[in-house]
């Protein structure tokens, strides 16, 4: 009997694994995957489990889940955008629930499975859209920054969503206001016993398991933390996703939290899997071929609605057309924290397995739709605006062949037109290429030569007249336009001279390979400002000043990289980190052509010694008690390589 089981658990991973592949192949979420999966592995098809099967351990996902959410979620982020987060999100959240249960109240439902299924349709897939948003860089757009906005407020409301479900479910007494505060109360008493514990033990708690410096032990320290905090409030009598959420909040601004949420992450993805699994295994294909037409019927309703509403909210707040359309139908889908609390309806009887059903496929449809909405939301909005590049591309004055001095900027924002008033200044001749109707149309009225164009089409840059350009200046920092742009640049003006702002140098060397002759990261060049002016201060001589600024950007930015860390370091980026020999350590006595630095994976940068410091130190250079050595690397790899220098 155990041998069946694992085999059956062997055959629905295997095809989890097939289905992720195929669906991920064409674009589809990972989500479906799971869900396919469920399906064919639960009731309505082979029958190998049943939901109540995978129930226990699929709801650990949904625990792993509210923590890393917890851990991502910043006050002062959320304070900084708390216009948007707490009114338009609280008022997209509001309205699309109460006009569902308005609708659901009229199809005969009662007020508490209305209420389910409207919060339920309101929310939308912060997973789906943010990838999406982030392939096709445009967080930093704003309609991308209200699209987060949204997000961010929906996640947020999960949370009273988790502490209301287990009092709707009380049937035996009406639901009294005298038990809504006691929940409250439990729920605020809840709240200040974590943020003591978080307060006083946690920190010590972590402190404690990073010295140990074993992977091992940090993994299982987060797991019982996470999982601890959500039994807690689950005897309280709430949930324990809100636990977990609450420790990952506590935690979200700590050192750790980077390194918690990629210890975290594969246990999350795998028990999230098998929650997916359990949703799917909820379907019933009798009920779907029963009510199909209901279901797409439902479908059409939801996408069009939530559309309909976040549009109208974003015009009456004033944001343009275009924006507030792109933003509805990025946000037109059925997120997955509605299985959350769809699971959490059922399972608490809150609501019947016939409308779970019906909701799930609805969910999965428009899960299934929302990869092809928010990749085409822009298009979508342009079309229905009317916008044609013809309108504006008719307008390009023809440039002149004996003008060779003339200077091409693309993107008209805050450092094209700086650039383009000091080339006014000095009577240089240029031409601007900007997407934004408004802005082109405003430039335009002022007498700029500002014309509408996307920069990834040959034949706008061929009307320009760029091939007579002498220079290329761009200024946006999509990393997908400028892999499209450059190698158009460089075919069509092989002359012209490239330059390419960014916001830093992660990407310096691909963007000069694809025909950039130089690349300016405006954080770091921003710094070398700050430095030139400090030494310009103290006295420096100015010839000096420059040959060193020349010299770092030749190398490069090699001196702006690596710096010692902090409580909000990224512990993705390389950091400075010094580690200072003792007596009896491993490093004194050898020399530094002795220790094999790219075993360690880090850089020696410096060596200090008596008070003076020497950078790249010679390879017979003998290590001595009391030497201080500045190193460079990730920060897992620092950890071993000081415990390598220091016990070998």
């Amino acid at each position: 009997m155990e041998h069946d089981f694992l085999i059956q658990v062997l055959l629905m991973l295997l095809i989890a694994i097939v289905a992720i592949a195929v669906l991920r192949r064409i674009g589809l979420p990972a989500i479906l995957a799971y869900l396919l999966t469920g399906v064919v592995s639960g009731p309505s098809g082979f029958h190998w489990f049943t939901q109540h099967q995978m129930q226990s351990v699929a709801e650990l996902g949904v625990v792993l889940l509210m923590f890393t959410l917890g851990l991502e979620f910043s006050v002062p982020r959320l304070w900084a955008m708390r216009r948007t987060v707490f009114g338009l999100g609280s008022a997209q959240m509001t309205i699309t629930t109460l006009l569902a249960m308005v609708v659901a109240l009229g199809c005969g439902l009662n007020w508490i499975e209305a209420l389910v299924v409207g919060a339920a349709i309101a929310l939308s897939s912060t997973a789906i859209v943010l990838k999406l948003l982030n392939e096709q860089g445009w967080l930093r757009r704003r309609h991308g920054e209200l699209s987060v906005s949204v997000l961010l407020f929906q996640d947020l409301a999960v949370v009273p969503l988790l502490i209301l479900l287990p009092l709707l479910a009380n049937n035996d007494e009406p639901l009294m206001l005298v038990g809504i505060a006691f929940a409250l109360f439990k729920g605020i008493l809840a709240f200040f016993l974590l943020m003591a514990f978080g307060k006083w033990a946690l920190p010590r708690l972590f402190d404690e398991v990073a010295r140990s410096r074993s992977n091992e032990l940090f993994v299982l320290s987060t797991l019982v933390v996470a999982l601890m905090t959500g039994a807690f409030t689950q005897w309280l009598g709430l949930s324990m996703a809100l636990g977990a959420f609450m420790a990952g909040m506590l935690l979200g601004e700590s050192q750790y939290r980077r390194q918690l949420e990629a210890d975290i992450r594969p246990f999350r993805d795998l028990l999230m899997g098998l929650f997916f699994i359990s949703i799917g295994m909820m379907l019933d294909f009798e009920l779907v071929l029963r009510f199909w037409w209901q279901i797409l019927s439902i479908l059409l309703a939801v996408v069009f609605g939530k559309v309909l509403i976040i549009h109208g909210l974003l015009r009456i707040i004033g944001e343009p057309f275009r924006i507030a359309l792109s933003t509805a139908l990025s946000l037109a889908q059925v997120g997955e924290f509605s299985f959350v609390v769809l699971a959490l309806a059922v399972n608490y009887q809150l609501l019947g397995n016939e409308i779970s059903t019906i909701l799930v496929m609805v969910a999965v449809l428009s899960m299934s739709i929302a990869p092809w909405l928010v990749r085409h939301s822009v298009d979508i909005a342009k079309w229905l605006l009317g916008i044609h590049q013809s309108k504006y591309i008719d307008d390009v004055v023809p440039i002149v062949v004996d003008d060779h001095d003339l200077v091409v900027i693309f993107g008209y924002g805050r450092v094209g037109q700086t650039i383009a008033r000091f080339l006014k200044t000095e009577a240089v001749p240029y031409i601007v290429l900007d997407l934004d109707p408004t802005r082109v149309s405003e430039a335009r009225r002022a007498g700029e030569p500002v014309y509408f164009g996307d920069v990834c089409k040959r034949t706008i840059l061929k009307q320009l007249g760029i091939k007579h350009a002498k220079m290329i200046v761009i200024t946006f920092c999509e990393s997908r336009s400028l892999e499209e742009v450059l190698p158009l640049c460089k075919q069509l003006a092989p002359d012209a001279k490239i330059l390419v702002r960014t916001r830093d140098d992660s990407e310096l060397l691909q963007l000069q390979k694809a025909g950039a002759n130089q690349v300016i990261p405006e954080s770091l060049e921003g710094s070398l400002m700050l430095v030139s002016q400090v030494l310009h201060q103290c006295g420096v001589p100015l010839a000096r000043i420059l040959k060193r600024l020349e010299s770092e950007r030749r190398n490069h930015y090699q001196f702006l990289h690596g710096f010692f860390t902090g409580t909000e370091t990224d512990f993705t980026l390389e950091s400075l980190h010094a580690v200072a020999l003792p007596h009896g350590a491993s490093a004194v006595g050898r020399t530094v052509a002795d220790i094999d630095w790219s075993l360690l994976r880090v850089e020696l940068r410096a060596i200090r010694r008596g008070g003076a410091e020497v950078e790249h130190p010679q390879v017979d250079w003998v290590f001595r008690p009391g030497d201080i050595l500045l190193i460079v690397g990730k920060p897992r790899r620092l950890e071993k390589a000081e415990a390598k220098l220091l016990h070998g």
